[in-house]
């Protein structure tokens, strides 16, 4: 039995802060210019990565250790000085001293996230995976721009503006040393593209997008299933995925056993 509890979101806090600390370390390595680093504080880990991206923030704040105000302070003037905005994700296990605390500071609460998790010893053996039309893999490392491109072209049509945007963040994702990036194909097409991480005994899974002329062919749950029967493979004891409450990708998420561990509640700083 696995309970909703701070060792659940030291865990699941702690995979994502690595996910993204991976990030982070790809974009430096591969583009040193561009500035993205990171760096701990009060067992909260803050990264740069660009002044628009959504990486650009803290993950674990409070979690780890209680926040306080010197630690906050630390944390501030790290993105200020990159010119950044200042945002925290912060999970409800977290002490709740924090709450006045980021209150006094002029933070205010602009975004929700469903943090959920499996238990992968509940799935005996290999993930099944349904015979259909859709085939799914791992890529290849010299296909890294292909699975960019293919995840750009789903994201755009949720807004054409994304495009540009997570092409480039997909060329960084597809990268990452502890990274699985999935792509899935029909007819030898690529028509969705996913993310996939393992950190220990935990994986994360992001970033799945389908192109527009494959939708409602169950490429979303192809991918979801083919990362599972990896994170099988890989000896994971627990597989996370984070959504918008509500949103259809929460809904597919419990639909292949996902739970919801807690709500994450997103703040920035006001001044």
């Amino acid at each position: 039995m696995i309970y909703c509890d701070q060792k659940l979101s030291r865990q699941l806090e702690a995979t994502e802060a690595r996910a993204n600390i991976d990030f982070v370390e790809t974009r430096a390595r591969l583009d040193p210019s561009y500035g993205a680093e990171w760096t701990e504080v009060g067992g909260a880990y803050a990264m740069f990565d660009g002044v628009e991206s959504p990486l650009t923030q803290t993950f674990g704040l409070g979690i780890f250790q209680d926040a306080t105000a010197e630690h906050l302070e630390t944390i501030e003037s790290f993105f200020k000085e990159r010119g950044a905005p200042v945002f925290h994700e912060i999970s409800p296990m977290a002490d709740q001293s924090i709450l006045p605390l980021l209150g006094e500071r002029g933070y205010r609460p602009i975004e929700l996230t469903s943090v959920m998790f499996r238990d992968m010893s509940s799935i005996d053996g290999n993930v099944d995976v349904a015979e259909s039309e859709i085939s799914t893999r791992q890529i290849e490392e010299s296909e890294a721009d292909v699975w960019a491109a293919t995840s750009a072209r789903g994201w755009a049509t949720i807004h054409e503006t994304l495009a540009d945007f997570m092409l480039a963040f997909g060329k960084i994702a597809a990268r990452t040393s502890h990274g699985h990036p999935f792509i899935a194909e029909i007819e030898g097409e690529a028509v969705g593209a996913a993310g996939f991480g393992i950190y220990d005994q935990v994986c994360i899974l992001a970033g799945a997008a389908t192109v527009p002329e494959a939708r409602n062919r169950g490429v979303q749950n192809a991918l979801l299933n083919a990362r599972l029967q990896l994170a099988k493979k890989s000896g994971c004891s627990l597989a996370m995925i984070c959504a918008l409450p509500g949103s259809q990708s929460q809904k597919n998420a419990e639909k292949n056993g996902f739970k919801i561990a807690y709500t994450r509640i997103k703040w920035q700083l006001f001044e």
